[in-house]
């Protein structure tokens, strides 16, 4: 399976030994727009994000490792590709119930625990020893940080961040585009683009002000 990898980060980098793990799989690019001109490394090509419309065939396979939820979004949306283009990814570590759902270009990291009729969407980030317990469902382009913990029947809305370490306690949802800081624990539904931290953890404010800076991000992106 020939791979292409879109973003060149930190997070990037974690992916990356993912797909090499497997020896069926071979990354064929990775591309960033930090890369102004094409280049090729050791079989690899790297160059801007617009050399995939020239790379691509139905036989390769994408996968959008940037950590940021609001870019992931975007970019899925820019490529606008089939949903089966988009791999998954589980780490051999990760213990994934045979009832849980996953959805297209979603990565689980190592020592992951998803139990028992679970639902995750697409293009999620389970981190390094999350879990996540039985029927909860997490939508589109949410990251659960490592060791983040959802007690069961945990409702994570769309592009939510559930901080590192964070526990929320079971039946709770915390609605789209929320964030939960680290080490917090929730033990109360949080509304839509809302920050919640400490333990219990209470809402600092309403993410306005954070959703006007994402914006400018997206039309960088556009212009790029």
């Amino acid at each position: 399976m020939r791979v292409v990898i879109v973003g060149d980060g930190g997070h990037s980098k974690v992916v990356q030994e993912m797909v090499n793990l497997k020896n069926e799989r071979q990354i064929v690019a990775i591309l960033d727009d930090k890369y102004g001109n094409k280049i090729e490394v050791n079989d690899i090509v790297f160059g801007p994000l617009p050399l995939i419309h020239h790379i691509l065939d139905h036989e390769i396979k994408v996968i959008i490792a940037i950590g940021n939820n609001l870019i992931r979004k975007k970019v899925v949306s820019l490529l606008n590709l089939r949903a089966e283009q988009f791999l998954t990814i589980i780490h051999s570590t990760a213990v994934v119930s045979s009832t849980a759902r996953v959805g297209n270009g979603t990565v689980i990291m190592p020592n992951v625990v998803i139990n028992a009729e679970t639902t995750i969407g697409d293009h999620c980030i389970i981190n390094t020893g999350a879990i996540v317990e039985h029927e909860s469902v997490i939508n589109d382009y949410a990251h659960i940080s490592p060791s983040a913990t959802l007690t069961g029947n945990v409702h994570v809305g769309e592009g939510v961040n559930i901080g590192a370490g964070a526990t929320i306690i079971p039946g709770i949802r915390v609605d789209k585009w929320s964030v939960i800081g680290a080490g917090s624990t929730v033990i109360k539904h949080i509304p839509a683009g809302c920050k919640a931290v400490g333990s219990p953890a209470r809402i600092l404010k309403n993410n306005q002000q954070d959703e006007l800076y994402q914006e400018k991000v997206v039309v960088s992106i556009d212009k790029a």
